[in-house]
């Protein structure tokens, strides 16, 4: 008996690995940069944020299966209410994408441009997308919508319309430097009116889109421009969903399940981790498996190979029968 405990208690702490890896990474990065520019307030953001995303993580792996999702809620909760109301609001910065731009323009290096490039660009090459999965102030909202199981991705390149948007947000903001000498788009009254607006637009698009595809992750997959960079370095993200072909049973439940789409079986079967830059660290994929053959591994291979389920029919009716 005490033996069975015992090996019980092991297991339970190896499920902590991971978010103790990601208190750690973020506790580290805020301390580095306290010490670098005197500025405590560096620890105390980042480490509200990598304590908020750990105690998810932490939650979501003691939790059982049918809680598990609490974790995960409780996070993007944690974060998105954070980055809202002290970054955005309170810091009256331009935390969207736009407000990156205007911090490079004008060599301001402000919570935009920190944000951007530790948790949109250099941190996937750590942890992949685990932004979007945990941490997101979209997402945040989005998730609370009917619509967790997803058809499949609409056939063909819509998925470019996130490139588009990208494209218009750089040269919106180019457009207002340059011509309107609007120069103050990332930090000020400007810049919090321009948060508050495009955060709003944000929103009812993701919701009509949402209830339009009965998907509730549609923004991420065909509109969001923040995963034009997130795309690019998870590529290299070091985490990954992993598994043991030999347990899987291809009864697709994870595939069917997974908001963003992927056919995760398809790796799997074949000896490969989900190397998919679709994969926002969710972990439904682990949960619902029966056989427990996915989990959070680390490692290096190269992603990008994109294995994605396509809905069949677009008609409402089909919709409605792949979502029962």
């Amino acid at each position: 008996m005490a033996k069975n405990s015992n090996q019980k208690q092991s297991f339970q702490w190896k499920k902590m690995t991971v978010p103790a890896i990601v208190m750690l990474a973020f506790l580290t990065l805020g301390t580095v940069m306290w010490q670098s520019s005197g500025e405590i307030m560096a620890l105390m953001f980042f480490g509200y944020i990598g304590i908020s995303v750990g105690i998810g993580l932490g939650l979501y792996a003691a939790l059982p299966k049918k809680k598990k999702p609490w974790g995960r809620r409780l996070s993007l909760f944690l974060v998105g209410t954070f980055l809202i109301g002290f970054a955005a609001i309170q810091g009256q910065e331009n935390m969207q994408i736009e407000g990156l731009f205007f911090g490079l323009l004008g060599g301001v290096t402000q919570a935009a441009v920190v944000h951007y490039l530790i948790a949109k660009i250099f941190g996937p090459v750590l942890f992949g997308r685990i932004w979007c999965g945990w941490a997101c102030w979209t997402v945040m909202v989005l998730d609370l919508l009917p619509f967790k199981r997803p058809a499949g991705r609409l056939p063909g390149r819509w998925g470019w319309l996130r490139y588009l948007h990208f494209a218009i947000s750089l040269g919106a903001v180019l457009a207002a430097y340059y011509i309107l000498g609007i120069e103050n788009g990332a930090a000020g009254k400007t810049a919090l009116a321009w948060y508050i607006v495009g955060n709003l637009l944000y929103y009812l698009i993701g919701i009509a889109l949402a209830y339009a595809l009965k998907d509730n992750r549609a923004f991420c997959k065909y509109l969001c421009p923040i995963t034009v960079p997130l795309k690019l370095t998870s590529r290299f993200s070091l985490m990954k969903i992993g598994g043991e072909a030999e347990k899987c049973n291809d009864c697709r439940a994870c595939e069917v399940m997974c908001p963003m789409d992927i056919r995760v079986p398809d790796y799997i079967l074949n000896n490969q981790r989900v190397l998919s830059t679709e994969c926002s660290q969710c972990q439904t994929c682990i949960t619902v498996c029966s056989k427990d053959a996915l989990k959070l591994t680390f490692g290096f291979d190269l992603g990008g190979k994109e294995l994605l389920r396509e809905r069949v029919s677009k008609t409402p009716a089909a919709i409605e029968a792949a979502t029962d």
